[in-house]
């Protein structure tokens, strides 16, 4: 008779697998607070003091700006941000899209069988869509997706989405971005030097050469400072402003401000009633 072999001995020195150290235990309250805090960006917790640099097109600082209050104190709030850019998205939608129902599709007007005798199932039209080559049951029509939200929401969608660049350190403000030719290679210089991916370029009017010179780069665009909304500054990863679009930019956002101060002081009471 062969001898048993022996069992090894799996509980030895040699045959136990390198344990990880077991973390402590945690309260409830620890996990969730540990949970909110990964959940922040890195970028929320910078603090700015409002100062930021002036750069030429060569991507050297030359002055320094001091930043309005509205850019640059005070949380970000995504929420309107959010709600800005989806009423941005369904307005640029086309809604096209169109189907058949059983009153569009051509024929099924004859019923097909008499409605008793023939022991089939009792149908009135053969466009119906329980047939082939019938209508469809709610499918889409064509319709209009756009809708309006208060112009104090989008006026403070674009401060908080601006806010967030700051924070980023993604807001550049640049002396002038005026081209002395429309040469595509001249905005690709400046965005080499100021280490750009997908700018949005702000201006103060209608730059033609900036315009033609960057319109065959992929994800730039040029906006002027009235007309840039939340979906421009969101839908970029870099924010580049000029000094005259600057000014321009804080007094059209400034009237926020003004308008949700004033709505804020209480009024006299009496006053338009009769005693």
């Amino acid at each position: 008779m062969p001898e048993k072999r022996k069992k090894k001995n799996l509980k030895s020195s040699k045959h136990q697998a390198a344990r990880k150290p077991k973390k402590p235990a945690m309260s409830k309250k620890a996990k969730k607070a540990e949970k909110k805090a990964s959940r922040k960006p890195a970028a929320a917790s910078q603090k700015t003091d409002g100062a930021v640099s002036v750069y030429d097109l060569k991507g050297k600082s030359v002055a320094t700006l001091a930043l309005d209050p509205l850019l640059h104190e005070g949380p970000v709030n995504t929420d309107v941000i959010y709600q800005a850019v989806l009423q941005y998205r369904a307005g640029e939608r086309e809604g096209t899209a169109s189907t058949k129902d059983r009153g569009h599709v051509r024929g099924g007007g004859k019923k097909p069988w008499k409605q008793k005798g023939t022991g089939r199932a009792r149908h009135g039209s053969r466009r119906s869509p329980l047939w082939r080559g019938g209508g469809t049951t709610f499918g889409p029509m064509p319709r209009d997706y756009s809708y309006s939200i208060p112009s104090q929401i989008r006026r403070s969608a674009v401060i908080q989405a601006l806010k967030g660049r700051v924070r980023e350190g993604k807001f550049y403000v640049v002396s002038h971005l005026e081209l002395p030719t429309p040469k595509t290679a001249q905005v690709v210089e400046v965005m080499e030097a100021l280490k750009l991916r997908k700018p949005l370029l702000v201006v103060d009017g209608p730059h033609q050469n900036l315009k033609l010179a960057s319109r065959n780069v992929r994800g730039v665009a040029v906006k002027t400072a009235q007309e840039i909304n939340a979906l421009d500054v969101a839908g970029h990863s870099e924010c580049v402003i000029t000094q005259s679009a600057y000014a321009g930019l804080v007094k059209r956002l400034a009237t926020t401000r003004h308008s949700t101060a004033a709505s804020a002081v209480p009024r006299p009471e009496g006053r338009g009633l009769k005693s």
